[in-house]
């Protein structure tokens, strides 16, 4: 396994994995606590329940769980993220609704709700971090959000909707569509302020042919765009959380630090039934939460593409083998639970600027005919003395360590990193980074349960490149940013000359991002550049997709009273970035449930 370290060129682990900070200019006025404005919002402890006694996965799967004289739920929403607020704050409008969040609030939390603070999120591997850090068996590094809002508080802000193509491709009301960004847009969604070096990737774009300008627009158009973004003028973040001020909070419960471990279920009908949620507290303590007998009455799970198909595997669907082989009880059998996951791989190239510029994260995207977003992101900020401290995920000392075995842990290996991380020169945090991501991956991976620990990561594997056809779309990438890099607005702009492109190619690819082995320097094939300098842009999807493990209506086929609406369920990642999808259809099917149980009507605001 590789050992990652840094040199003079190599800024990409530390930088990509925080998808570059930008400024943080403190917002002005009073704001209210956001107890007060979110008094639904309480610890998991607080639920008022019967505690279960413990017990393996196996034993409660056949029984009937009794809800003896408890609150129950018309709805129990499991995963208050990105898809899982705006479906909870709809439904409470009209029906009783218990949303559990295994992660605390983002609203106190500086590292989530400051741009300038957004890489120690992603650096932080503790238990307690927003950001659940994990490498693929691809040995790709990568996180889940583990906090109220999702993604939505641990990304990098870009909105942009899905294109007119995909809605009808899926099969979505594109009326009701067209109603949901907007419900979403209004109350957390921004207009940036356009950067310099977002400027002059503008119009290098345009320069190189990726046209036409379509300006400023939540449209999926083909040329070039600007999009909106969840940060506002003061660089406060503004995450899907914040959408629960739309609930009904006399119908909504908001238990947080509730780590699901498995949904229960009634075995005894035709077809299984579910029944409610077992959980646990933040001090460990377990709890059972039900839903109402009443017709229509679900267990929503909202947890995303990892920690959804994860869950129907620890409740007993999934591969009738490999939930024997963890003594889990076989509720219902489906081989498809955990197959196919998708991430849509990203490659980028660093280009030192000739001049201080101020931070951006992503605000400009070239949507290409080639199969390929081109994206870019500048200038990270960091003081002389900050450059040398720990860094998490990407220090030596703290983060790394963990993902390097044992017997690899040389003291000669440690001082190599310290002594490249130290040489680190100043002036390379002033440059930016081109991106390229590939649109819509033919390859596939999967999903496996390691153990029957919720809390612990599953096995997940994409197989990068393993299709052909990614890889010709990532080399097509690659001539682009070259292209774009000898374009005039980059030559004005940035330390490059016309000649330099396979020089910013031979930088980015010693940059050790992955525990993938790499050919050093050889940047004469871009085809072994693309395969050595793979990396996420946290955009996975699949696992549950619509056909295979829910129908067309988002319920998990082969059960009763059970869905999944979220990521999990998408055969391909919307949009140039997905999060304003995922909450529109969190919004979405809130609205096509109401108006299923209670006409046309829909939700009462």
């Amino acid at each position: 396994m590789a050992f990652i370290h840094y040199n003079k060129a190599s800024l990409f682990l530390f930088l990509f994995s925080s998808c570059l900070a930008t400024l943080l200019t403190l917002s002005q006025g009073d704001h209210k606590p956001w107890q007060t404005q979110y008094p639904f919002i309480r610890l998991s402890s607080s639920f008022s329940s019967p505690s279960p006694s413990p017990s393996p996965p196996s034993s409660s799967a056949k029984s009937i769980p009794s809800n003896g004289g408890e609150k129950v739920y018309d709805y129990i929403v499991v995963g208050g993220g990105t898809a899982g607020c705006p479906l909870a704050a709809t439904l409470s409008q009209n029906y009783n609704v218990l949303l559990l969040e295994r992660g605390g609030v983002p609203f106190a939390n500086r590292n989530v709700s400051f741009l300038s603070n957004f890489h120690l999120t992603l650096a932080d591997t503790s238990e307690i971090s927003a950001s659940q850090y994990f490498v693929s068996n691809d040995g790709v590094f990568n996180a889940r959000a583990r906090v109220l809002g999702g993604g939505t508080s641990i990304n990098a802000g870009f909105y942009t909707r899905a294109s007119s193509r995909y809605v009808k491709r899926v099969g979505w009301d594109a009326k009701l569509v067209n109603e949901s960004y907007p419900w979403v847009e209004k109350q957390i969604v921004h207009e940036p302020i356009f950067e310099p070096w977002q400027r002059a990737v503008r119009d290098g774009l345009l320069d190189v042919g990726v046209s036409p300008n379509n300006g400023f627009t939540y449209d999926h158009l083909y040329g070039t765009k600007v999009g909106g973004t969840i940060f506002d003028r003061y660089g406060r973040r503004h995450t899907a959380a914040e959408l629960l001020a739309s609930a009904n909070p006399q119908n909504l419960d908001v238990l947080i630090h509730a780590r699901v471990q498995k949904i229960m279920f009634d075995t005894n009908g035709k077809k299984p039934r579910a029944v409610g949620v077992v959980f646990k507290d933040e001090n460990g303590d377990l709890h059972e939460a039900f839903i109402s007998r009443k017709r229509g009455s679900e267990v929503i799970v909202t947890s995303g593409a990892i920690g959804s198909p994860q869950l129907l595997l620890l409740s007993g669907i999934g591969p009738k083998h490999d939930l024997e082989k963890l003594n889990i009880s076989v509720v219902h059998a489906n081989n498809f639970v955990g197959k196919k996951m998708s991430d849509n791989p990203m490659n980028a190239i660093y280009v030192p600027f000739n001049r201080p510029v101020k931070q951006s994260l992503i605000e400009t995207v070239g949507i290409t005919k080639k199969g390929v977003y081109i994206e870019a992101s500048s200038g990270y900020g960091q003081s002389k003395d900050s450059i040398h401290c720990h860094h998490g995920v990407a220090s030596a000392e703290i983060g790394q360590l963990s993902t390097i075995p044992p017997n690899k842990r040389t003291h000669e290996a440690i001082e190599l990193y310290k002594r490249n991380k130290k040489d680190l020169p100043h002036e390379a945090f002033h440059g930016g980074f081109l991106l390229e991501k590939i649109a819509y991956p033919k390859s596939k991976g999967e999903l496996k349960l390691i153990d029957t620990n919720a809390d612990n990561n599953p096995s997940v594997v994409f197989n990068y490149f393993s299709h052909p056809e990614d890889l010709r779309s990532c080399v097509n990438g690659i001539r682009m940013m070259e292209k774009l890099v000898r374009s005039e607005p980059f030559l004005n702009f940035t330390q490059c000359g016309k000649e330099t492109a396979n020089k910013l190619l031979n930088m980015s690819v010693t940059a050790n991002v992955n525990l993938i082995p790499r050919h050093t320097n050889d940047t004469q094939s871009l085809e072994q550049f693309c395969k050595d300098t793979v990396i996420t842009i946290w955009h996975y999807h699949g696992g549950c997709h619509v056909g295979k493990v829910v129908n067309k209506d988002y319920e998990v086929m082969g059960v009763h009273r059970l869905r999944v609406i979220d990521g999990s369920t998408f055969e391909q990642s919307p949009g140039t970035n997905p999060q304003a999808t995922v909450m529109m259809l969190g919004r979405y099917m809130g609205v096509k449930i109401l108006r299923e149980r209670l006409g046309k009507e829909g939700p009462r605001r």
